[in-house]
């Protein structure tokens, strides 16, 4: 059965995906998902034995997929003002 990646939009075949029975999300989409859901595990030092952390990881997952809106991105932390790049 073929399905449509949330992020990507590719069509994939979706049978024998486990990531495909909680939305669409092709292997190669998946894949980057959970590298990024390890830094943000990281990032934001996320116990998976804590409820309320799994839940947090949710919130980012659905986010990455573009299920949900409003959760910034871990790796956009605020730069330099204009002008202060001095190599």
């Amino acid at each position: 059965m073929s399905k449509t990646c949330l992020k990507c939009g590719k069509a994939f075949d979706a049978v024998g995906e486990p990531a495909a029975e909680k939305y669409p999300a092709c292997p190669d989409c998946w894949k980057e998902w959970t590298t990024y859901g390890v830094m943000v595990m990281n990032e934001m030092r996320l116990d998976m034995s804590l409820p309320e952390h799994r839940k947090a990881l949710r919130k980012y997952e659905r986010a990455f997929f573009g299920l949900e809106k409003g959760v910034g991105e871990i790796e956009k932390k605020p730069d330099n003002p204009e002008g202060q790049h001095h190599h």
